[in-house]
């Protein structure tokens, strides 16, 4: 069947010829070679500090994205809207890390590149927030186009770890045994939002010494395809799923989490196919959600009308205005933020205002060494102020110029002169939200619930179940209300989100809330137990009345609806600090039991129950608990 397939791709993409002329061409192979957690600093990218001469030579025979970027600043959420062509925030996809219920009739780009006559291999990580099972051909460690039968056409993927926080994190010499030179900690540039240590200066030349040794496995698998005389046959692409895994860069909705290295190699015979790029450095943008249409008009396959990206290759390409980001829950860490970048402006919308980038968590305090610093230097009272603002609220709205602020330093929103560009980058997002039926603006438990009878992205289409425009109307409050009898009837709307929303701006006021007593203590029977949840903090953290509340926690740490209900009561519960310690005996006796494993020695698995589990191993902190 797949020979049959490969036939018609043969005459359908490559024509056949006349007497006399050229040989036909055959499809392309397709090689993803991806990397975790590294902004663009190789050398083809003008970086001093970088040893990449593998990527470099790459490069210099092919096309390097200046303006390349991941939709999300993490990998879950960002693997996702790769694979699938859409936004994470499309599919419920967009928290780290979640099994989410998904559209039957959807394919994701190896069963949709697969059904063109292609092999399809992946090595190995996936993690869609969605299960990848009978999606390749070949997946797992041992994965490799060379398993292949019949010669067929491959898409081919191999994603390296070693380049990932935990690496960057840690000194562990295995990790660069293979490098014969290692980077000098004293000739790194350390950005102003970092304090300028030894030990960061050594966090920064260790992070390139990674990034040598992933050039090293380029250089690899391109020696590979030369041994198997594949290499003029395939259309290379090498690139990142987001920023550096240090602060300010991973899980940060900034350029710095976003923008990603890009190198694309085409090789001469498939130059048709890129006929719209000039070789050298190539300027235009593109997102994560436009690489599986771009790839499936390479392999001349039709693109899907359910795909949002769009081609960025060959005589079909489009130029993109915007790249839309999302940054939602990470860990066990919520939260709701939005961008839209216009190749000059980066405009950030902050949904959870009051909750800062680094919250009191334990993915911040697990011997991470940047975050080990940071606190260090913090504690010493000697952190600066751009430093500062990591631990702190966010603003409401942030607004850089990226051609003159690079660093993402001055945050232009209150300056009158940039007030244009504010409005029209503030409605562009609003538009986009509601446009795409963004499912960030549900409680995730809440929309799980929702989702578990289709899919999150069929139910979030059915205006009977969601309604994103209303949510949002009351989202746009959160952080800016000044009158709380504003809020009356969005906390007796009939729609848990609206509610959800409303408790929200409760939370975030920075005034007296008093007046509003009531309708918190009426939320504790909400019918949403997030909601639920989210009203027993407001009460014990802002009203004072730990008495009602309390017994509600605890009804619902031991009967939650779903696992990620039980992680927003946890982190309730986290929020609590010391104020949580009445309910320590129960989270000993009744929660940890459930989720108890071998993953780090502790969790069930690397999914909720591990998110559950941390929040609550914080709350054993808070309360002076040790840790076994």
């Amino acid at each position: 069947m797949r020979v049959l397939l490969l036939s018609l791709i043969v005459v359908g993409l490559f024509p056949s010829c006349k007497q006399g002329e050229k040989e036909p061409i055959n499809p392309p192979n397709i090689l993803w070679i991806s990397t975790e957690d590294i902004s663009p600093a190789w050398g083809c990218y003008g970086d001093s500090m970088a040893t990449t001469p593998n990527i470099d030579a790459l490069a210099s025979q092919g096309y390097v994205f200046t303006q390349a970027f991941s939709n999300a600043p993490i990998c879950a959420p960002a693997r996702a809207t790769l694979i699938t062509g859409m936004y994470a925030t499309s599919t419920g996809t967009q928290n780290l890390r979640s099994t989410i219920p998904m559209p039957q009739n959807l394919k994701i780009l190896s069963q949709l590149v697969s059904e063109k006559g292609y092999f399809t291999s992946n090595n190995s990580k996936t993690d869609y927030n969605f299960s990848p099972d009978d999606k390749w051909d070949d997946l797992g460690n041992q994965a490799h186009w060379r398993n292949r039968e019949d010669k067929l056409p491959f898409f081919s993927v191999f994603n390296f770890g070693i380049t990932h926080e935990g690496h960057a994190n840690k000194y562990n010499p295995d990790d660069t045994k293979s490098l014969k030179k290692k980077h000098d900690p004293k000739d790194m540039i350390v950005p102003p939002y970092f304090p300028d240590t030894q030990e960061f200066r050594k966090i920064i030349a260790h992070q390139y010494d990674l990034i040598s040794v992933f050039d090293q496995e380029v250089g690899k698998l391109i020696e590979q395809l030369k041994e198997d005389d594949l290499y003029e046959n395939t259309i290379i692409f090498v690139f990142s799923d987001h920023g550096f895994g240090l602060p300010r860069y991973k899980r940060w909705l900034y350029d710095t989490g976003l923008r990603v290295p890009f190198v694309l190699h085409a090789p001469e015979k498939y130059k048709h196919l890129v006929s719209n790029l000039n070789a050298g450095n190539i300027d235009k943008m593109v997102g994560f959600v436009d690489f599986a249409p771009t790839v499936l008009g390479l392999v001349g396959a039709e693109i899907p009308p359910i795909m949002e990206g769009k081609s960025f290759l060959g005589t079909n390409a489009q130029n993109k205005k915007y790249i839309f980001g999302y940054r939602d829950r990470a860990d066990d860490v919520f939260d709701v933020s939005r961008s839209i970048f216009d190749g000059r402006y980066l405009y950030i919308r902050n949904y959870l205002p009051h909750r800062p980038y680094i919250q009191n968590a334990q993915i911040f305090n697990t011997g991470k060494r940047s975050y080990d610093e940071l606190f260090r230097v913090k504690n010493l009272g000697e952190l600066s102020e751009e430093s500062l603002k990591m631990f702190k609220p966010k603003a409401v709205e942030e607004l850089y110029d990226l051609q003159k602020d690079p660093n993402e330093l001055h945050n232009l929103i209150e300056d009158p002169q940039y007030e244009e560009v504010k409005n029209k980058l503030h409605e562009k997002v609003k538009d986009h939200i509601v446009e795409t039926r963004d499912t960030g603006f549900m409680a995730e438990g809440q929309m799980m619930i929702l989702g578990e009878n289709s899919s999150v992205y069929e139910m979030a289409r059915d205006p009977s179940q969601y309604r994103p425009e209303h949510v949002l109307e009351i989202a746009e409050l959160v952080g800016q209300i000044q009158d709380l009898n504003q809020l009356e009837k969005y906390i007796q709307s009939q729609d848990p989100s609206v509610r959800f929303w409303a408790l929200n701006a409760l939370d975030a006021f920075e005034g007296d809330i008093s007046s509003q007593k009531e309708n918190v203590l009426d939320a504790l029977d909400d019918s949403s137990q997030p909601n639920r949840g989210l009203a027993a903090e407001i009460l014990i953290n802002k009203l004072n009345r730990p008495k009602e509340a309390l017994g509600v926690l605890e009804g619902l740490l031991q009967h939650p609806e779903n696992e990620v209900v039980l992680l927003h009561i946890a982190v309730n519960v986290r929020n609590l600090g010391g104020k949580a310690a009445p309910l320590i005996p129960l989270i000993k006796e009744k929660v940890f039991p459930k989720i108890a494993g071998d993953v780090w020695g502790r969790y069930k698995n690397w999914s909720y129950p591990m998110f559950i589990g941390m929040a609550l191993d914080q709350t054993l902190i808070n309360c002076g608990e040790s840790i076994e």
